[in-house]
């Protein structure tokens, strides 16, 4: 299949980092989310009841983000991957997570997971 819906750049401020000083504040992460699932539904009825509500997911996402308090953008990216999948519609999901200012002249370190209706990953 080669219909995708991506949300590019949802920025979520939530904690999340390893060291002691990380745990005290929320900092920003960069969220880029590709969803592969059919569109020609949406396409042919223009109805958001045929595709995937990208603003709900947005929502969705920030409010596991924020929720998770996790220590790695790795957790994060995954925890982000479990939501998406969470829509039967969507067979596979990539999901890019960036953290800006955590290291002195790094602009930012980032992960990139895909993963798929049928992966066991945790």
């Amino acid at each position: 299949m080669a219909d995708k819906l991506e949300l590019c750049g949802l920025e979520v401020a939530c904690v999340i980092g390893d060291r002691p000083e990380e745990r005290r504040r929320e900092q920003t992460l960069t969220v880029d989310v590709s969803l592969a699932c059919d569109l020609a539904a949406a396409g042919a009825s223009d109805a958001l009841c045929d595709t995937v509500d990208y603003a709900a997911l947005a929502a969705s996402i920030r409010t596991v983000l924020c929720q998770a308090r996790c220590h790695m953008i790795e957790g994060a990216a995954a925890c982000v991957a479990r939501v998406c999948l969470a829509d039967p519609r969507v067979t596979e999901v990539r999901v890019r997570v960036a953290k800006s200012g955590s290291v002195p002249g790094l602009r930012e370190a980032a992960v990139e997971i895909v993963r798929g209706r049928g992966d066991t990953a945790p």
